[in-house]
């Protein structure tokens, strides 16, 4: 497995790849991740993986200094994973307009990015994760077509790109991103992979405290309750998100959204709608969470 740090050597060692499978990361890698590594590896004998804590999709409030970066061991999961190259930039490769100033200690401190061309996502980036992270898919469209255009399009006729459906909403925009731009990427969506108690692995687990983590499997029981409800015929989706946001509340968290939509095009869904996903998102302490089922009713 190679680690490489610049687009140049990147672009250099690929360009004789004639299939690639990538799956972009921010790192401090969980099983979740190793299991998108693995599905790359269906697709591709070249599997590249990312490692770019993205400045430009974190808001001025959010946990930007203080995101795990675990690179050494990130590498040694990925090398035991199967992965061919892993691809580990400095801000500065990704935002080469940048300019340094006061730092705190962190790579990504004291960073001005001067990106002035980003991308404009739907009004639909506005909602759910987007109405409380103003900005965010933005700059999540904006780093994956950099890092699409750095990893892909070198002479590589077949491209894939893995992406985890836990992030339903990042998902959904990617897709339409690639569909949007004519892109030549096929995108594949990797299955959420569950703790025990249901709870989704993230990076940011890590940051709950051992009461919390116990508690935290509640989100997903919550969106269970929702699903079973409506297959079992119930249509009031409104009344259905107000009875489970209040049941969280009562259990001591802080509701961002909980959210019944359609697959197809993340609206609200309506009593029509068949291809449906339920999406919550919440806060235990000061921890964010998230988590979505996708459902046919």
């Amino acid at each position: 497995m190679q680690i490489i740090k610049t687009v140049t050597e990147l672009r250099s060692v690929l360009k004789s790849q004639a299939s690639i499978a990538f799956v972009p990361t921010m790192g401090n890698l969980h099983e979740g991740h190793i299991h998108l590594v693995t599905l790359a590896k269906q697709h591709a004998e070249c599997v590249v993986v990312s490692i770019f804590v993205n400045p430009l999709q974190f808001g001025a409030n959010e946990d930007l200094a203080s995101y795990p970066r675990t690179l050494e061991a990130d590498c040694e999961k990925l090398k035991a994973a199967g992965a061919s190259i892993v691809f580990a930039p400095a801000v500065a490769e990704i935002y080469p307009q940048c300019t340094v100033t006061e730092s705190n200690g962190t790579e990504s401190d004291g960073i001005k990015l001067n990106q002035t061309m980003t991308i404009a996502p739907p009004p639909i980036a506005n909602e759910l994760c987007g109405a409380s992270r103003p900005g965010h898919f933005s700059g999540v469209a904006t780093v994956v077509l950099k890092l699409f255009n750095m990893v892909f399009f070198n002479g590589s006729k077949q491209h894939f790109a893995i992406f985890g459906q836990k992030d339903f909403q990042q998902l959904f925009m990617i897709k339409e991103l690639v569909k949007q731009f004519n892109l030549p990427i096929t995108i594949i969506a990797g299955e959420t992979v569950r703790e025990a108690s249901g709870l989704a692995m993230s990076s940011r687990n890590g940051y709950l405290t051992t009461e919390q983590h116990q508690q935290a499997s509640q989100l997903n029981s919550a969106l269970q309750d929702i699903v079973n409800v409506i297959k079992k015929g119930d249509c009031d989706f409104n009344l259905l998100e107000q009875e489970i946001t209040a049941t969280l509340k009562s259990q001591g968290w802080l509701v961002d959204y909980i959210s019944i939509r359609s697959t197809r095009t993340l609206s609200p869904a309506t009593s029509s709608d068949r291809h449906l996903v339920v999406l919550g998102a919440a806060k235990l302490g000061n921890t964010r969470l998230i988590d979505n089922v996708e459902f046919l009713r």
